[in-house]
């Protein structure tokens, strides 16, 4: 369901919830100006191109998304794609790679892959996610201390780079940008109902107007202002088939990872306003958003978790508030963007240092490193590691490699096949003697029957004695079996047929059955051999008590 029909549906459209969605979305839209500037800037982009994302991309993704509250924009997870993608391949090679993320998402919607990507691991998500923080934040330095820019291309590099060009920071724009980075985090605690970005970028503007700071550079210097003017339509330039087959895999990068953060993002908005978002829907809704963003002077834009948060804090209740955001920032291009002309580059370094911080989950992260299981916290590690100093799809696809070989490492262990003995039996039935012939073998399978545990039946199945005729599997606890699982069986039929030994199904599930109907093992050992019941078997016993 589309939410904003969800919300008309539900009455949230109506007049009286009007005041609250527009002064919620008045509010976001103030809060989303600096940071769309600032993402933009730090991703390869002008600063207009940022305002431009978030009023295409934060009205469509709100009119067809599956989230009521979900704010869409340019974010900081992002900036380290795109600025990779933007310095190899140009502003258009990152249009035409966005357009292509878009079309990828819509394809992830309309094929319900929704409810996968949500179930990326936790120490995966919070490892490239820190990762993204710690780039963010060094990435940042070269502004907010003025320092000459790096032509390296990897981390490691670059750091070292700046590390050694610290002693040349510029003064002034050292001093403007740790002003600015404090009255932030000081309005962020005192002054919570105006948005702290906005106070520090209106007070650093100010004072870089009064004082003009030589050294100072600003967005007039950098990028000659902004245009008093909304975008048009434009095809990205350079469209042609070798270019959308080189940028396959950038837009893959972008694709995953605006899919992971929107959903988390609409998780979160879940949790706080007490609503519940159609995940495969907002997929649907954030590939119109990035199909059409660079169709009209944009880039790639995603789900944006601080914005949304706002939102919900100031009252909004329905995707109108998301409408009203982007048409506050229309406003604003239209009528204020020749203010903007002094806003100094270190300012907004100074906001994505917050930025980065937030991002980075500090908490979280040490928490996990301290408490979690160790093969989660090496999960962590690597995924960490693997973001900073390779490549976030890398970091990804291996985080998620190995933390789903961990979960059937774990599934494998909680897999046991017992053998029961008369007193076992005897207990469970509550008889005894229980009477069990010594030629006959009883075990019980529990947990998932799978490939990663097939081999414990095969393992405790070495223990046949030669004067067995008879063996019988419980698989009451079995609650789901896969191809392996059932080739096992295969195997341990085999066995039994070359020493003329009897085999017996009992206590199966019907899902169970069913599959072990239709691969035709219970053909071969018999349907008279596949039995509901162990009781059946001696009938003069009474019926078991545990299934």
């Amino acid at each position: 369901m589309i939410a904003i029909l969800e919300a008309q549906r539900a009455g949230l459209l109506s007049r009286k919830y009007w005041a609250r969605n527009i002064m919620s979305g008045l509010i976001v839209g103030v809060v989303a100006l600096p940071l769309a500037m600032a993402f933009a800037i730090a991703s390869g982009a002008k600063p207009e191109q940022g305002l431009y994302t978030a009023i295409v991309a934060g009205t469509l993704a709100s009119l067809f998304g599956g989230s009521r509250l979900q704010i869409t924009g340019p974010t900081g997870a992002f900036i380290v794609i795109l600025s990779g993608i933007t310095a190899k391949y140009g502003f258009a090679g990152l249009q035409i790679a966005t357009l292509m993320a878009g079309a990828m998402l819509l394809v992830m919607g309309l094929t319900r892959m929704g409810s996968v990507i949500r179930y990326i691991p936790e120490p995966v998500i919070i490892g490239f996610t820190s990762g993204i923080a710690v780039i963010i934040f060094v990435g940042q330095w070269q502004d907010f201390f003025g320092l000459a820019p790096q032509a390296s291309h990897h981390f490691h590099e670059k750091l070292l780079h700046l590390v050694a060009a610290l002693p040349q920071l510029q003064l002034e724009t050292t001093l403007l940008a740790a002003f600015t980075l404090a009255v932030l985090i000081l309005s962020n605690k005192y002054l919570k109902k105006i948005p702290g970005p906005l106070v520090a970028i209106v007070i650093a503007t100010i004072a870089q107007s009064i004082f003009s700071f030589k050294e100072v550079a600003t967005i007039g210097s950098a990028f000659g202002g902004i245009p008093q003017a909304l975008p048009h339509f434009a095809l990205p330039e350079g469209i042609s088939t070798a270019t959308m087959i080189e940028l396959i895999g950038p837009a893959f990068t972008i694709a995953l990872l605006g899919a992971i953060e929107s959903l988390l993002s609409a998780v979160v908005a879940d949790n706080m306003a007490g609503t519940h978002h159609q995940s495969n829907q907002e997929l649907i809704g954030q590939g119109i958003a990035n199909i059409a963003s660079p169709l009209f002077g944009g880039f790639a834009a995603t789900g944006a978790l601080a914005r949304t948060a706002t939102n919900i804090r100031n009252g909004a209740n329905s995707p109108l508030s998301g409408i009203v955001h982007a048409i506050t920032l229309v406003l604003i291009v239209v009528f204020l963007a020749p203010l903007a002309a002094n806003i100094p580059l270190a300012a907004l370094a100074a906001i994505l240092f917050v930025v980065a911080y937030n991002m980075s989950e500090a908490h979280r992260f040490l928490h996990m490193v301290r408490t979690a299981p160790r093969a989660d916290v090496a999960v962590l590690l690597i995924t960490f590691l693997l973001t900073v100093f390779s490549d976030l799809v890398i970091a990804v696809n291996i985080g998620v490699m190995l933390a789903t070989l961990l979960f059937m490492k774990r599934m494998a262990d909680t897999v046991n096949v017992t053998q029961l003995n008369e007193q076992d039996l005897a207990e469970e039935y509550g008889q005894r003697p229980w009477g069990l012939p010594a030629s006959t073998l009883v075990y019980r399978l529990e947990g998932p029957f799978f490939f990663g545990a097939a081999e414990h039946l095969q393992h405790r199945l070495q223990t046949i004695r030669n004067d067995t005729d008879t063996i019988i599997l419980r698989m009451a606890r079995v609650p789901i079996i896969d191809a392996t699982g059932i080739q096992a069986l295969w195997n341990l039929w085999d066995t039994c047929r070359q020493h003329q030994i009897r085999l017996v199904i009992v206590e199966a599930r019907p899902n169970i059955l069913e599959k072990l109907r239709k691969s035709g093992l219970t053909a071969q050992i018999g349907e008279d051999n596949v039995l509901p019941h162990l009781h059946l078997l001696w009938p003069d016993i009474p019926q078991n008590r545990h299934h």
